[in-house]
């Protein structure tokens, strides 16, 4: 704000309205933006501090922009001495009063000279004090501020006068009506021609709710910071879990060991998107006291220590009643009442596989989840699947089961349905089905997951994914 002792010298050149206008539209199209992010924020746990604090960022990112719009709004409108004398009754092109007190920013001088002092329309507003009533002079204004800012005030003051530095600083005022309101206050010294401070002049910004927005960011990240090493813990003991609880063997596994007809085994475990969250996906093989080879996957709800338990309760029940002698088909239905009563509840999705390598029969029972895929000659088929009902929806219903005669060379391939699910960019079935090709070239089942993953691994999956892949041999 140019102080009148400097009348003689040009005046600045008011922005060209058009560029103004550009910018007003500019940042009124970025709130918009902001807002949007804001409310995507808004949909997840209201109890995770880290979407707390994206909530408070976006927040005080909107209270800039509206301030910015403000701001740009008064340029366009020009310098107070040109707003016309019925300013309260004008509307501006957005529909809001040029003079509503949402305009937060007002500027003041003070002669030392003549003793004047001018205050803008919207300094009064924010002091509240009704327009026409004399403005506060530099010895009374430290009345209205908060007993501990005072000081601060008569610093940045007497460093302004007397030394003729720039002031910064910020302050808490009491307006009559007894509200609090914090300030922002810039200013210069305005030096006559022998060098001396002549005026002072200032522009003070009513920061209150930005200062408050702030701190909501500020007390949210401290509170995800706090929860950042429970959470932790937590993810590496549901890693742990599922380590655990998963088969041993990395690469290739022969079962039986030796002999005609042994399945050549690879399996590989795929996270999702958002590595943090541990699922309750598996994969199983293991050698039963008979000979013959139990091939399991499955997929339970949830994710971290609860999914993990689970899984580490399910894969249990399932080797122990594979090894016990009972039939795929009962045994999805023993599984079904195990995870209806267990303490705490839970829903899955598992496919049984028992396979006799002296007769190449696969036996095998399914609950709600995707069936085999069969392999033979360089074409692949889904399995038609014997009816099963998801584990632990209280259905109970019988689970059936169903046979296939496997033949050397086949390759069966068993999967949770996280590696195929559409909304993962497309990625269905056929998508499987179209490695049948690659399927029949590879050397070893390692050779054919290492082809899956190829294919699927880049994919941002919305959870996590597993595949074990059985090859027959002669």
């Amino acid at each position: 704000m140019p102080s009148h002792l400097f009348a003689d010298r040009p005046a600045p050149q008011p922005p060209a309205h058009d560029a103004v206008d550009a910018l007003i539209h500019r940042a009124r199209r970025l709130r918009g933006d902001v807002e949007a992010v804001g409310r995507n924020t808004a949909v997840t746990d209201e109890d995770d501090p880290q979407a707390r604090w994206q909530r408070a960022l976006c927040d005080l990112a909107v209270q800039h922009l509206d301030n910015l719009d403000q701001h740009l709004g008064q340029l366009k409108a020009g310098p107070p001495a040109q707003r016309s004398a019925d300013r309260d009754d004008r509307v501006s092109a957005d529909g809001a009063s040029a003079g509503s007190s949402a305009n937060r920013v007002g500027s003041a001088e003070w002669n030392l000279l003549t003793d004047e002092v001018s205050w803008s329309e919207e300094l009064y507003e924010i002091f509240g004090r009704p327009p026409g009533s004399p403005p506060l002079s530099l010895d009374d204004l430290p009345s209205v501020l908060l007993p501990d800012d005072q000081p601060k005030l008569t610093s940045m003051v007497t460093g302004c006068l007397v030394d003729g530095q720039p002031m910064d600083g910020e302050f808490r005022i009491v307006r009559p009506d007894g509200q609090v309101r914090t300030l922002h206050m810039t200013g210069e010294p305005v030096l006559d021609s022998e060098g001396c401070t002549a005026s002072m002049w200032a522009v003070l910004r009513d920061v209150g709710e930005l200062r408050r927005g702030e701190e909501t960011v500020s007390r949210n990240r401290d509170s995800a910071r706090r929860d950042e090493p429970v959470e932790r813990p937590r993810h590496r003991t549901a890693a742990d879990v599922q380590e655990t609880v998963l088969p041993p063997w990395r690469g290739s596994l022969l079962l039986p060991d030796g002999g005609p007809g042994a399945l050549d085994i690879a399996a590989h475990h795929l996270p999702s998107a958002a590595g943090g969250l541990i699922g309750g996906d598996w994969y199983d093989a293991m050698e039963l006291p008979d000979g013959r080879t139990l091939l399991s996957v499955g997929d339970l709800s949830g994710h971290g220590l609860p999914a993990t338990s689970a899984l580490a309760m399910t894969l249990g029940a399932l080797r122990g009643m594979a090894v016990a002698g009972i039939e795929p088909g009962a045994l999805m239905g023993h599984l079904d009442h195990l995870l209806e009563t267990s303490v705490r509840p839970a829903l899955g999705s598992a496919l049984c596989c028992r396979f006799d390598p002296a007769t190449g029969l696969l036996s095998w029972a399914q609950a709600g989840h995707p069936a085999p895929l069969l392999f033979r000659d360089g074409t692949g088929r889904r399995l038609p699947p014997p009816e099963g009902a998801l584990l632990g929806a209280a259905s109970r219903i019988a689970y059936e089961q169903d046979e296939v005669r496997l033949l050397p060379g086949d390759v069966l391939v068993l999967h949770t349905d996280g590696l195929t699910r559409r909304g993962d960019r497309g990625a269905g079935p056929e998508q499987l089905l179209a490695l049948a090709h690659r399927f029949a070239q590879a050397r070893d089942a390692q050779e054919c997951v290492r082809g899956v993953v190829e294919e699927f691994g880049g994919a941002e999956r919305l959870d996590d994914a597993c595949v074990l892949i059985a090859r027959i041999g002669a």
